[in-house]
């Protein structure tokens, strides 16, 4: 596994502008015949309302059972810093994280939960999959708290 045939890892690399502009890669599964859940947690993703400009923050936890191929994790900090400056609503943006990793990489599995800090007082949660998990697939709970306001 010496060629991984990767573009960003161990060099430096400006942060992409746009989603779009964002190359996220794969790496081949050294144990693709087994059935396992890797999850990334991303507790800091912004992005910006696509209305007003302003920030939104959310909690994203994806969860993927791999098949031949893995996300490289670099590329995926710098997919999902790209959308920092990006015009997108919460649905869109949670939404198409998960689709560009099934894109790439083709999971067994893929489920993503998007928990959004409120903005204008509504918490807006978002959770996608794609389909049934498999059979015999452990699947943790996400382990993010409802939102619970000032108490």
């Amino acid at each position: 596994m010496t060629d991984l045939n990767v573009t960003q890892l161990g060099r430096v690399v400006d942060a992409p502008e746009t989603p779009e502009a964002a190359v996220l890669e794969r790496v081949p599964n050294p144990q693709s015949d087994v059935l396992y859940l890797a999850r990334f947690v991303a507790p800091e993703f912004t992005s910006l309302c696509p209305v007003t400009g302003q920030p939104d923050f959310a909690h994203l936890v994806i969860d993927y059972a791999p098949g031949d191929w893995l996300i490289e994790s670099k590329s995926l900090k710098l997919y999902l810093t790209s959308f920092r400056n990006h015009g997108s609503f919460h649905e869109d943006c949670t939404v198409k994280v998960a689709r560009k990793i099934v894109e790439i990489a083709a999971p067994r599995w893929l489920r993503i939960g998007g928990y959004w800090y409120p903005r204008g007082g509504i918490p807006i949660d978002v959770f996608w999959q794609t389909g049934p998990a498999p059979e015999g697939l452990w699947v943790p709970d996400q382990g993010v708290a409802p939102y619970r306001g000032r108490g």
